[in-house]
């Protein structure tokens, strides 16, 4: 095999105020989706300050992550059946802060609130199918502490254990 697999790590962040959850609405190559604030890990970032940054990117809010709501893998494939994406999306819970005046992703339209079932009626917009289990995960009270997480620092490169 000349080239190496990498899965794309995605981090998301459930956001719960009154019944409703905080959603972005962007431009897609399909259209216009929703989902929630969520984008790549980059590199040298811990999972938790991933979701932070693409929360504050996405939505010009503060976040504060709480809880780790669940970790999924979703395939991709072309038409014709060829994988052509995998993604692994770590979900969390958490407190939306302080807003701030700025500019936000291209291609991010704005925010929206909708209850769990407005979202379900919308299926068809999510930019992932993940968008709505993540919810009912929540909602659910699917949670792991945040100390699941490690992120080591490896002393010399090659050392990945």
């Amino acid at each position: 095999m000349s080239e190496v697999w990498k899965p794309a790590v995605v981090v998301a962040a459930i956001i719960e105020r009154d019944g409703r959850f905080l959603l972005v609405e962007e431009d897609t190559e399909e259209g216009i989706r929703y989902n929630q604030p969520a984008g790549h890990l980059e590199p040298g970032e811990s999972l938790e300050q991933a979701v932070v940054r693409e929360t504050l990117e996405e939505t010009a809010h503060d976040f504060t992550p709480e809880a780790l709501v669940g970790m999924y893998m979703m395939r991709y494939h072309r038409p014709e059946g060829e994988l052509a994406s995998t993604f692994i999306r770590f979900a969390f819970a958490g407190v939306l802060g302080r807003q701030h005046q700025r500019a936000l992703d291209d291609g991010i339209r704005g925010t929206v609130w909708m209850t769990r079932d407005e979202l379900a009626a919308c299926q068809h917009m999510h930019r992932s199918p993940l968008t709505l289990r993540c919810v009912d995960d929540y909602l659910a009270g699917q949670r792991a502490p945040l100390s699941l997480l490690c992120t080591q620092t490896a002393v010399k490169q090659g050392n990945h254990r």
